[in-house]
């Protein structure tokens, strides 16, 4: 079997998407690239969450080919292999539908960096795409044309697109974007979100990149 850690990988992460209310029935996905080959594994079309399983992840070459798994890919993946040939850095996507993320989505507004929470995660706003059709790359142009440095993008009246240098990032990307939209969209039910200032937002998010964790 090709791949069997990134299949495991990805097969074990998808569990988080409905853990964290990210998704509902079979909807969402996830990807991982291998650096190595550069072949993609991605969940199964219509496959209900807890039925995953390792082996019948699906693995597509970069134009869509597959080379190993029995069941049709996701309905996403000219998304994912379209952002995966614009971006040499990316190694792992997600779609979802998360409820708060998307409602921010289906009105069009970005959300603001006015936790540091986001500003550590995403740099700045979170920001909207456009709405585009589904089912060719038009997704895919849209996300690379809009996403600019942040992990995430909301697509309008679609839903979220995460990004990675690898799956776990592109999760953790996701989990975040929900917290942030409901957090968010909480504390604009009291009041007007007081913003921090861009000077504080980048020297947040810097030292998160370069100093957190171990």
């Amino acid at each position: 079997m090709l791949l069997e850690f990134l299949r495991d990988q990805v097969c074990r992460l998808h569990a988080e998407l409905p853990r964290n209310h990210l998704v509902s029935w079979t909807s969402g996905n996830i990807s991982g690239r291998d650096p190595t080959s550069g072949l993609v594994v991605i969940k199964p079309s219509g496959i209900l969450y807890p039925d995953l399983r390792p082996e019948n992840m699906v693995v597509v070459d970069l134009n869509g080919k597959i080379i190993e798994g029995e069941l049709k890919p996701s309905s996403d993946t000219t998304t994912h292999l379209y952002i995966y040939r614009q971006r040499a850095d990316v190694n792992g996507i997600v779609h979802t539908h998360s409820p708060f993320a998307t409602a921010f989505a289906t009105v069009g507004k970005p959300i603001p960096p006015v936790l540091t929470a986001i500003c550590d995660e995403f740099g700045g706003e979170i920001p909207v795409g456009g709405f585009a059709s589904i089912g060719d790359e038009a997704i895919g142009q849209e996300v690379i044309r809009s996403i600019g440095q942040s992990p995430a993008i909301l697509m309008q009246n679609h839903g979220v697109f995460t990004i990675g240098q690898n799956p776990v990032a592109a999760v953790k990307a996701a989990v975040m974007v929900e917290d942030a939209a409901r957090t968010v969209y909480y504390a604009m039910q009291l009041g007007t979100p007081l913003p921090i200032p861009a000077e504080m937002v980048a020297r947040l998010h810097k030292r998160y990149t370069e100093q957190y964790g171990q």
